[in-house]
């Protein structure tokens, strides 16, 4: 009968460690081996099963860790393995660097950089958070960042440049998403904590809506802009966004391939539009005569409304100087409301004909996975009858409604 040995253990001192040539392993026991490489360095390694598979663990060379050490180690890991645990996982994300807030931020913006589409806003998102967040927070790890660390950025700018205080609140919360995402943090988001009456002064309510020009002041206005001494090409430019309900950067990044005059149809392409879809744009008989007065403006650049050079388009800031001098408090993006004030308040074309006028989603998501089509046809007569009012000086009886069926 063959005598079952014991398995060893604390055969080794401190001082044999030290003391070993022979290369190999050598044994303490429970697992934990001393490793002598030829060379003559020194590593301990932990030999144990774990979820079935046998498993190495280093645990370092013999200079930074004691024998002591190994040995604390070595029982920590074999605890991890009989409860069913993987240690060297444990291992793994114990070692992970914890980044700073600095490193993190600028990690999610690089990220996300291809998302987004406008160059202003990528450069707009990582510079507020150097000019408020990093002097505070930039060089603290983001696992020791708490609720009062944020409240510190943003308590001076909380009451004076309140919208800055709230992109600036809404980029960390973004970059802490990241952090527990990847790890690095457990708990909750500690931006949450930061808000109105609870650590910050509550905010005065404010209008942050687009200013808008009431619709009834509509025709006037187009006159005005016919009349006006800005650019015919900057002119027509801002005819089409009104009468199309367009946005800004989608007129004036707008190509001649997107059009198809025959089909008095623009499609303004996925990567182009805010909601990341192609979007039809019915085109009343007023904007094929703007388009068509365009192509001879154009001079053959690849842009409807090319700038002082054809290779690019005009300036986002020419709207808002044409607007600008004609003394009014208005925005240019603010045309879109008073598209759908005229079109809630003047017509009964249904409320989802005029959101899809506007490329908005309507409904919840199980909406939208039933609602596939755009409407195009209901919309041509609703942009028709936009068009008709802004042009013949808001007579009603211009506006041709449709009925809902049922």
């Amino acid at each position: 009968m063959v005598r079952k040995r014991r398995h060893p253990i604390g055969r080794l001192t401190a001082v044999k460690a030290r003391n070993l040539r022979a290369p190999g392993r050598h044994a303490d026991g429970n697992g934990l081996y001393l490793v002598v490489d030829p060379s003559g360095s020194k590593r301990w390694i932990l030999r144990t099963m774990a979820q079935g598979k046998r498993r190495d663990i280093g645990l370092g060379g013999l200079r930074l860790v004691s024998l002591a050490d190994a040995r604390e180690q070595a029982a920590r890991y074999r605890k991890i393995a009989r409860d069913g645990g993987n240690p060297i996982e444990v291992k793994r994300k114990a070692q992970r660097v914890v980044p700073t807030f600095r490193a993190a931020a600028e990690g999610v913006h690089e990220a996300h950089r291809d998302a987004w589409r406008n160059e202003k806003h990528v450069n707009q998102w990582i510079n507020t958070l150097k000019d408020y967040a990093f002097p505070f927070i930039g060089d603290r790890r983001v696992d020791q960042i708490e609720t009062s660390d944020i409240l510190k950025v943003l308590a001076p700018i909380w009451l004076t440049k309140p919208e800055t205080a709230r992109r600036v609140r809404q980029r960390m919360r973004t970059v802490f998403d990241w952090v527990k995402a990847s790890g690095h943090r457990s708990g909750d988001n500690p931006v949450d904590g930061a808000r109105n009456g609870h650590g910050l002064p509550r905010q005065s309510k404010s209008n942050n809506h687009h200013a808008a020009l009431p619709y009834a002041d509509a025709p006037a206005f187009m006159e005005k802009l016919r009349a006006c001494g800005a650019g015919e090409s900057t002119r027509l430019a801002l005819e089409l966004l009104i009468l199309t309900a367009a946005r800004t950067g989608e007129v004036l990044g707008a190509r001649w391939e997107e059009f198809d005059l025959d089909k008095r149809l623009w499609t303004v392409p996925a990567e182009r539009m805010k909601v990341r879809r192609d979007h039809r744009v019915p085109l009343p008989a007023r904007c094929l005569d703007i388009l068509k007065c365009a192509k001879v403006l154009s001079g053959g650049s690849k842009y409807v409304f090319p700038g002082a050079s054809n290779e690019n388009p005009l300036s986002n800031m020419v709207f808002l100087m044409v607007v600008r001098r004609m003394n009014l408090r208005i925005t240019v993006h603010g045309f879109r409301s008073t598209f759908r004030d005229w079109a809630a308040e003047q017509t009964s074309f249904p409320r989802e004909v005029a959101e899809a006028a506007l490329a908005h989603s309507v409904g919840d998501k199980v909406e939208e996975a039933y609602q596939r089509g755009d409407m195009l046809e209901r919309r041509r007569k609703l942009m028709d009858a936009w068009t008709r009012y802004c042009v013949s000086g808001g007579s009603k009886s211009n506006v041709v409604a449709i009925r809902q069926s049922g």
